[in-house]
């Protein structure tokens, strides 16, 4: 580094009345600043540091690798490149580890642990002397739990997603996860799909490193992190196994070392009422999780900031989706990167986005557009006079059955059944539906409408990705490929089908999903945004009057479990702890 620019990396000797920042902040509390401070260094030297690294500006990194968490496998590579970024800039960099959450390692769910990683990283960040940090994350609870952190505790923060695996293959056919897994899964449940296939297809499903490569919850967020300015352009959609990602990863780390020095800027000052807006508007036109709609109302919560479910919907019925990739269309994120990945995106809706935002780089989000990058003869980022879907991937329903709202990614759904009325076929919980769901006596019929209730923040316990639960498999055989479900619950953004979410308030607490019977009848009308219970008023005061709480779930009397029970918020919002509301002071 320049010796005329070390000067101002070395601003640890804060002057008196300042903020004390690199190893003079948070010190630990022994009564003598001085000691605390003389400890500190002490330890740090066992380590080989000299007072020149120790003088420097620090640069946190979170470590999320598991081996329990394959889609972070090369977490280890990206904190070496942001060492080395942080290094180039004369910063100290400070590697820590939190929890990591992997959508498939993570009883009951992952939406049960977001809060406490959320918890876990908030406060190793205020635990421990950094002047910004580098938060790196990727499957699907992370990234979320890692902005609701960066929001509460308001330090210099640039998010760095892992990014999307690459393709598999399988007889010709290319392969994703886990569009794919549920595609194929139902097959092999329907009788059309051999051991022997689905067998060798868990072996390409996931051929790499890195998140699922459809526009699941995990690619959603890294568009989203893009979107709010909390990242760099396009290190929410390169691959995880190409260099660039390193690149990318070196750049976030010299960025981080600027911020550390400048102090700045904040999460507060980047994610705005207007960055949620512009993030919402990118959700509806990639045709993104529903998943990202909840994280969203969680992280602006922790700001002050409430999402409104109605703007929301009314941003759907002005953006198209443009993104041509699954589970809304047929490619995969590689693709979406290689032709021009979210800069590109933003850049075809731009008039509907507020372009002053800034990013944590420094720019403007007009900046961010105007570099976007411009393939030719690309088709997977469409334009608004060729789209994917005329209307956003997601809509906003109410009724007396959802007063609360609950949601639909209709873009994902069979059209001939957003506008239908049918029987009620009532599950009582996830026990039930796997106790009953593939019974060859259950009484149910493709115009029926499966319900599933207790599956909620409270009910399951953790809100699970069960609201995709599979076609009863008498009907599967027959050939059935989608039925309308409703539930409570939260489904994966790689599924498909018309699928009803997040109904709230959930059934665990008295929602009116509680007093739904099989045999009535419900009607779902998405162009209007109505979900109704056809059932007299009286007649549902009847039932509510009648109706009791589920027992407690095990464990809920002590432990984090207990927290999550006494303080959880319903999905509209955003599942987090009640007491985790914005930071006072």
């Amino acid at each position: 580094m320049a010796a005329g620019k070390r000067g101002s990396a070395k601003n640890n000797k804060s002057r008196k009345g300042d903020k004390p920042t690199g190893m003079r902040q948070g010190l630990a509390t022994y009564g003598d600043a001085g000691f605390s401070l003389f400890l500190r260094k002490a330890f740090l030297k066992a380590g080989g540091y000299t007072d020149d690294a120790l003088d420097r500006p620090i640069v946190g990194i979170t470590n999320t690798f598991s081996d329990y968490n394959p889609c972070h496998g090369n977490v280890p590579d990206l904190i070496e490149a942001v060492k080395r970024g942080v290094m180039l800039a004369g910063a100290m960099p400070m590697v820590f580890p939190t929890i990591s959450i992997h959508e498939s390692f993570s009883h009951p769910t992952s939406m049960f642990l977001r809060n406490l990683m959320s918890m876990d990283t908030e406060e190793m960040v205020r635990a421990q002397p950094m002047d910004s940090v580098v938060l790196i994350g990727g499957c699907d609870k992370t990234l979320p739990a890692q902005l609701m952190a960066a929001a509460s505790v308001d330090r210099p923060a640039v998010v760095l997603p892992v990014g999307p695996m690459l393709v598999g293959h399988f007889k010709g056919e290319v392969l994703g996860a886990c569009t794919d897994c549920r595609r194929l899964w139902g097959q092999y449940r329907a009788g059309t799909f051999s051991e022997a296939d689905i067998d060798k297809v868990s072996e390409r499903l996931a051929p790499t490193k890195g998140t699922c490569m459809v526009m699941g919850t995990a690619s959603t967020m890294g568009c989203i992190v893009e979107t709010l300015g909390m990242g760099l352009p396009n290190s929410g959609s390169i691959p995880a196994t190409h260099s660039d990602r390193l690149r990318v990863a070196e750049a976030t780390g010299k960025l981080a070392a600027e911020m550390a020095v400048k102090q700045g800027p904040k999460p507060s000052e980047i994610m705005t009422e207007a960055a949620f807006r512009n993030a919402l508007t990118v959700l509806q036109a990639i045709g993104g999780s529903t998943n990202a709609l909840v994280h969203l109302t969680a992280v602006a919560r922790r700001l002050g900031i409430r999402i409104e479910l109605e703007e929301f919907d009314e941003i759907g019925r002005q953006v198209p989706v443009l993104v041509d990739l699954k589970p809304s269309g047929d490619h995969y994120m590689e693709h979406f990167h290689w032709a021009g990945g979210n800069s590109r995106l933003m850049k075809e809706i731009r008039g509907h986005l507020d372009e002053k935002c800034l990013t944590v780089s420094g720019k403007s989000l007009k900046q961010v557009i105007d570099a976007a990058e411009i393939v030719p003869n690309q088709t997977v980022i469409r334009t608004p006079k060729n789209p994917i879907k005329e209307t956003g991937g997601m809509a906003v329903l109410r009724g007396n059955l959802a007063p609360r709202g609950a949601v639909i990614k209709h873009s994902a759904a069979t059209p001939a059944l957003l506008t239908h009325t049918g029987r009620a076929v009532v599950f009582d919980s996830l026990e039930d539906l796997a106790a009953r769901g593939d019974d060859p006596d259950l009484d149910v019929n493709a115009d029926d409408v499966l319900v599933l209730r207790n599956a909620g923040p409270k009910g399951a316990p953790g809100m699970p990705e069960a609201g995709s639960f599979p076609i009863p498999m008498k009907l599967a055989r027959a050939g059935v490929k989608d039925m309308i479900r409703i539930s409570d619950a939260r489904m994966s953004g790689t599924a498909f089908g018309t699928i009803v979410l997040h109904i709230a308030p959930e059934s665990a607490v008295g929602g009116p999903l509680a007093l739904v019977r099989t045999g009535d009848r419900i009607a779902l009308d998405v162009p209007n945004r109505k979900i109704e219970l056809l059932v007299p008023a009286r007649e549902l005061a009847a039932r509510k009057k009648a109706w009791t709480a589920p027992p407690p779930h095990p464990g809920s009397d002590r432990g984090y479990t207990g927290l999550f029970h006494r303080t959880v918020l319903q999905a509209d919002e955003g599942v987090d702890f009640d007491f985790l509301g914005p930071a006072k002071g």
